[in-house]
């Protein structure tokens, strides 16, 4: 490992990278190796035939895909890709999150058989849909299912299923726009020279899988990091003026847009069309050619996310008001808490938050559109959700999701008694913790004269980052908080910079920390300006209106 800097072979030495021939697998990702054979998906050969003779005979498709941020680029993908062969007899279909609900819907399956859908190709959906599918095949519709989800005993009949995890594909950790990128992949192998494209077109559809990989919190680790890794190499060229907009209005310059501004920026605009409007807006705003259309979701979609903000804002006062007054949040493994005013797109969100702030298992519920009581939950890793709804299922009428997130309806007789059932059944599939007691929870211990650009740029060789692959975390011990300061949107000062500073060889370093959405109260010890105190931070290299700062992002500080 002679011929990297300290710094990085100490950085790929903890991730357990510790020869060469790994080390430059892991930080130069290339097209040819890192991406498999699309091929090796079970019915790849199929999908692609059945789309090819759909276009051939100008057979009606239609593209039904998730209301989020992984379903809906997967879309646009698709999109690209009947684009790219002039086909144009097709649609897009996502479900309204309020009042139909995840995955496919016998209704809107009615709908396609009477406009004459002769293909249906899901995306990020449609694995657990036996009777669906089964409606659709009965009317004449074939359907290509294209998910990443994991699937009950029984397989829905469709035409073809590509789904990583439903056969022998080497990356079981695909997200559902990356399975619609491997249809893409495959199909232009396939028919790149009948319809007169080049072989590869489909590199240039990579800052929608990328944009979907990083939004949908799958590992980055093998095929997941290059699609990453060469999606975001495209997002900061790509032409599409939905983008370009959308970027502008939060001020990111697109040619250094980081995997942080896709997850904190543009990830909660997108998700906001489906949890306060309509999804076809985030959709429009990927696909659009038209700058004016463009400028104007841009906006659109940034004022509904504010909107979703401060109603989230609003419950979290309301949830921490409930579970104050009872102790609740302290005396159950599994906390249940709802209102049927609440509305349901931002039910993920509410129970992310309160996961966080007491660390178990969270069951959030509204009412939708149709007076169901619908909710979301979010798991700390002490049990799978989807495991626990499972063993609780006589509670729920529907439920599913993954290990770490899942939504649910519940009978509304039960919802009261749901608490009680979840916390009894917890103890059946309660995880043994995984976390070592005493285990170090930063990569390196250093002191501030490390915070320079030198380190910066060892550390940007092993991004991207993201799941599997975290910011490299380093310890500052004994340094001295400098200045506190509070600042934020319209003067709120939801966010604290704090100066810190230290002496280390007789030379005294000054390093400026930020952390979002905190006050003085927010890590394990209360914070004032004198303090010495020990942190954990990240590296953060800002380029807010177009000055480059390097920085740290505060983990903790005790």
């Amino acid at each position: 490992m002679q011929r990297y800097g300290e710094l990085l072979t100490t950085l790929l030495e903890k991730r357990g990278i510790t020869d060469v021939e790994q080390a430059e697998i892991f930080l130069n990702p290339s097209y040819e190796r890192d991406f498999h054979d699309p091929f090796l998906m079970r019915d790849m050969e199929r999908a692609c035939v059945r789309i090819f003779e759909a276009v051939e005979a100008n057979e009606k498709i239609l593209i039904y895909a998730d209301y989020d941020c992984d379903g809906i680029p997967g879309a646009v993908i698709l999109c690209d890709l009947f684009k790219l062969i002039n086909y144009t007899n097709y649609e897009v279909y996502i479900p309204q999150r309020n009042s139909e609900g995840y995955g496919l819907n016998l209704e809107a399956i009615e709908q396609f058989a009477n406009i004459g859908v002769k293909l249906l190709i899901t995306v990020d959906l449609g694995i657990t849909a036996v009777a669906e599918v089964a409606q659709a095949e009965v009317d004449g519709i074939d359907v290509i299912i294209t998910d990443h989800h994991l699937p009950q005993e029984v397989l829905p009949r469709a035409y073809a299923i590509l789904n990583p995890k439903v056969d022998d594909y080497p990356e079981k950790m695909l997200c559902g726009a990356g399975v619609a990128f491997k249809l893409v992949q495959g199909f232009v192998h396939k028919y790149s020279d009948y319809f007169k494209i080049s072989k590869g077109s489909e590199k240039w559809m990579l800052d929608m899988a990328g944009l979907a990989t990083l939004s949908d919190m799958v590992p980055l680790t093998g095929e997941n990091r290059a699609m990453v890794y060469f999606g975001m190499k495209v997002f900061r060229k790509s032409p599409r003026p939905g983008l370009q907009k959308l970027l502008a209005q939060m001020k990111i310059n697109q040619k250094y847009i980081s995997e942080d501004d896709i997850g904190f920026m543009v990830t909660p605009r997108l998700n906001a069309a489906s949890r306060m409007d309509n999804p076809l807006r985030a959709f429009e705003l990927l696909s659009t050619k038209d700058e004016v259309e463009a400028d104007v979701l841009a906006k659109h979609l940034t004022k509904i996310n504010d909107e979703r903000k401060s109603i989230v804002t609003g419950i979290m006062r309301e949830v921490n008001k409930k579970l104050e007054k009872g102790g609740r949040g302290e005396n159950t493994p599994v906390i249940v808490i709802g209102n049927s005013e609440w509305r349901v797109g931002i039910l993920g969100l509410v129970a992310g938050k309160i996961m966080d702030e007491y660390n178990k298992p969270v069951f959030v519920w509204g009412k939708d559109e149709n007076d169901f009581i619908k909710g979301s939950c979010r798991s700390d890793g002490s049990v799978s959700v989807v495991e626990l709804m499972s063993v609780t299922s006589e509670s729920f009428l529907e439920y599913g999701g993954h290990e770490l997130a899942g939504g649910f309806t519940v009978h509304s007789d039960k919802i009261h008694f749901l608490e009680e059932a979840l916390s009894s059944s917890f103890h059946k599939v309660k995880r043994d913790s995984m976390v070592n007691v005493g285990q170090e929870n930063y990569d390196i211990k250093s002191d501030l004269s490390m915070v320079n650009m030198k380190s910066w740029r060892e550390i940007e060789k092993m991004s991207p980052f993201g799941l599997a692959n975290p910011k490299p975390i380093f310890l500052f011990e004994g340094v001295k908080i400098e200045k506190i300061k509070k600042f934020g949107k319209n003067g709120s000062g939801e966010h604290l910079e704090i100066t810190f500073s230290n002496t280390s060889g007789g030379r005294q370093s000054k390093v400026t920390a930020i952390s979002f959405f905190s006050n003085l109260d927010s890590f394990k010890n209360t914070i004032a300006e004198g303090l010495n105190v020990n942190l954990l931070a990240t590296f953060d290299l800002s380029r807010f209106r177009g000055r480059e700062e390097l920085r740290l992002r505060i983990e903790d500080i005790y």
